[in-house]
């Protein structure tokens, strides 16, 4: 047994920190056995708590409780409640949703772009040193006014839509990183003023599995959406609903019938993003970061403008299209000559779609999947948009994409690894990499957004 070992069920090691991995961790190494250490920099030396063991396991993942040799760019932690070290010493893991926060805003940003190289490299066999781009934080020196976005802190305040669970005892709550183990929380640092401006701490959520709320940054009414555990009446709902603001909408989700029910005000929100006004539904999907929506329009387009890929009369496609984001935009580009499919998996965002569309007559919205979609509607595509989810496209749509014949492919992605593997099966296809940005659109978590244009080899 190493000195550094205590006990199995609390294992402590002292380990030197190496390289960043993809997944919001970095690789140390102890007596041969690779580890997972989260919380830590590359070339720090700490002691870490083992929180994920096992003699068959091939890898073994810990928790950062002390910090030995420090690197410079490690700073104090923006909430106790994700920091690591405090965490444990209050005997309990961190949660989840802010494994970066104690590193330099600057120094995250490198180790995205670390991760983003080199999954290129591995998966898909490209060279590249990429950058990491800033997104809505106030220029260096910039003194903002008292009460303004900008006043606050870097890389706070960003996230307009959250996602709690609730403590046995009826709090609002988050669970610790890997665990079932449920948090109580006050205000999150990460959120929007719209979202901590609910209180939701303070209300009484018994009965309650989680609450999803969102606060368009545009100011307009909030919506909770409340999924009640089984068996919680209607009283229980009405209980809850007067303990929340006037000002806020509020429903409920039914996820075993997908179905959105109204309490109070709207079962939705009203977005604005590329000089359009979006209505999502409460369990839709949107873009968290305030800013996301128009970064990510801007460089979709800029990217097919600037390469001739998009102009009055094309032929288009936004495919995972959601509720529209990139469909309003590609349809105000082509005009009412041109021609945009968009394509939604999701029945209650496709209809979402139908409404925030429904006098753009170039477009046609079908709601299934992308590729039968596509099998049923062949056109000659000027460019394709593909923003799919996290798990990427995967190889037989990709291969699809390339039978449909576009000129150009803007592929948007949240996650680098299926970004990588799916860009290999572009190049297997005689595509290549034509373009690349990344934005940090996630600070202090590992997540990223990168926008990248696809074209076919000559």
């Amino acid at each position: 047994m190493s000195p550094d070992t205590q006990t199995h069920a609390q294992t402590d090691l002292v380990v030197d920190v190496g390289p960043v991995a993809h997944g919001g961790h970095c690789v140390a190494r102890h007596e041969g056995r690779v580890v997972f250490v989260r919380h830590a920099i590359p070339g720090e030396k700490v002691r870490v708590r083992v929180t994920d063991d096992g003699a068959a396991a091939k890898f073994w993942r810990a928790d950062v409780v002390e910090v030995l040799e420090a690197s410079p760019d490690r700073v104090d932690h923006f909430w106790d409640l994700a920091d690591s070290r405090r965490s444990w010493s209050h005997r309990h893991p961190p949660v989840g949703g802010a494994e970066l926060g104690h590193i330099s805003l600057e120094r995250q940003r490198s180790l995205k772009a670390e991760v983003l190289a080199e999954q290129l490299r591995r998966l898909a066999g490209v060279e590249i040193s990429p950058e990491v781009e800033a997104v809505g934080e106030p220029a260096p020196g910039l003194a903002a006014a008292a009460g303004t976005a900008a006043a606050r802190p870097a890389g706070l305040g960003w996230r307009t839509r959250a996602g709690f669970a609730v403590t046995p005892g009826g709090k609002l709550g988050m669970h610790a990183h890997r665990s079932d183990s449920v948090l109580p929380v006050r205000e999150m640092p990460l959120a929007v003023d719209g979202i901590n401006a609910i209180r939701l701490w303070e209300i009484d959520l018994q009965g309650i599995d989680r609450v999803e709320v969102a606060a368009p940054a545009n100011g307009s009414r909030p919506l909770v959406l409340l999924v009640p555990a089984p068996g919680t009446r209607a009283k229980r709902l009405s209980a809850i609903l007067a303990q929340l603001p006037d000002d806020v909408s509020v429903a409920s989700f039914d996820p075993a019938k997908g179905e959105v029910l109204q309490l109070r005000g709207r079962t939705y929100v009203q977005e604005t993003a590329a000089g359009h006004e979006y209505r999502v539904t409460g369990d839709g999907f949107w873009q968290i970061h305030r800013d996301a929506p128009d970064t990510l329009v801007g460089a979709v387009t800029g990217f097919l403008h600037d390469g001739g890929y998009l102009a009055p009369g094309g032929v288009v496609a936004d495919l995972y299209a959601g509720a529209g984001l990139f469909t309003a935009p590609l349809a105000d580009a082509v005009g009412v000559t041109g021609s945009v499919l968009s394509v939604e998996g999701s029945p209650g965002t496709s209809r979402d779609a139908r409404k925030n569309l429904h006098d753009a007559t170039q477009v046609e919205i079908v709601q299934g999947r992308v590729e039968r979609v596509l099998r049923q509607k062949p056109r000659n595509f000027d460019a394709l948009v593909l923003d799919p989810p996290r798990a990427g496209a995967g190889k037989s749509v990709v291969n699809q994409l390339i039978g449909a014949g576009p000129r150009a492919v803007a592929y948007v992605s949240c996650d680098p690894a299926s970004f990588a593997r799916d860009l290999g099966y572009f190049q297997e296809g005689g595509w290549g990499l034509a373009g690349l940005r990344a934005f940090d659109l996630y600070p202090h978590t590992h997540h990223m957004e990168t926008v990248a244009l696809l074209t076919p080899q000559r």
